[in-house]
């Protein structure tokens, strides 16, 4: 088990009103902005709920598009923000995470996983099971197995199947692989509905360590209406 969260399922329900253990954050792994065009998540409003949910660490991962860089999307926000970008790739989607270039979309997804490490980022496999979304689902074992992602996403706010989270878990568990939770927030009700509680960390390597002691919280939260498929 990779994970300090005690228990089976892909996560607990989010709770934010207690405070994290000292030397901990709150983090969400997945966060969409206006940028990514199918959302409408300004960054003002971002700010706005980081603060009512106390997250402290956000992965800003628009769709095809580096947002910033870490300092002026921190201070925009208020809270740590790491830049990131959600890559649709021959195979299905990556997230590129701790990011300072651009990754263009349709790459083959070896190509786009070696641009993402060429910057010293960390390849996330987000969704991978989801029929109703790009995840990379029957390329994950290959991909896993030749050592290309560094961590799963575990959980994820918008399936409202667990079963496509647990499946995404026993895949990180069985190769070693450190899983994240994000809300895949696309509008700001969305933002509060996953995120790990986990060791502070400061930069890529450090983030993967501290991940296998994170606790993971999540609820499904769908997607505002006018995104529904």
């Amino acid at each position: 088990m990779t994970s300090g969260a005690p228990t089976l399922e892909p996560a607990l329900p989010p709770s934010t009103e207690r405070a994290v253990p000292d030397g901990w954050v709150r983090v969400d792994c997945h966060v969409h902005t206006v940028a990514s065009g199918d959302a409408v998540t300004t960054l003002g409003r971002l700010a706005e709920q980081v603060a009512a949910h106390r997250i402290d660490v956000v992965f800003l991962t628009d769709h095809n598009h580096l947002a910033g860089t870490a300092d002026d999307l921190s201070r925009a926000v208020g809270c740590r923000v790491v830049p990131g970008e959600e890559v649709r790739t021959g195979s299905g989607e990556v997230l590129g995470l701790f990011l300072t270039e651009r990754v263009p979309y349709v790459l083959p997804t070896r190509e786009a996983i070696r641009r993402i490490r060429a910057q010293g980022g960390l390849v996330c496999a987000p969704h991978p099971y989801d029929p109703e979304r790009s995840g990379l689902g029957g390329h994950l074992d290959e991909l896993c197995r030749d050592g290309l992602i560094d961590a799963v996403e575990v959980f994820n706010a918008k399936i409202e199947d667990q079963r496509h989270n647990r499946a995404a878990l026993r895949a990180a568990r069985a190769y070693g692989l450190p899983g994240t939770v994000g809300s895949d927030a696309h509008d700001p009700d969305g933002i509060g509905a996953a995120y790990l509680e986990m060791p502070d960390f400061d930069g890529p390597r450090a983030f993967l360590e501290a991940l296998h002691h994170a606790r993971r919280y999540g609820e499904h939260r769908p997607h505002a209406r006018r995104y529904a498929r």
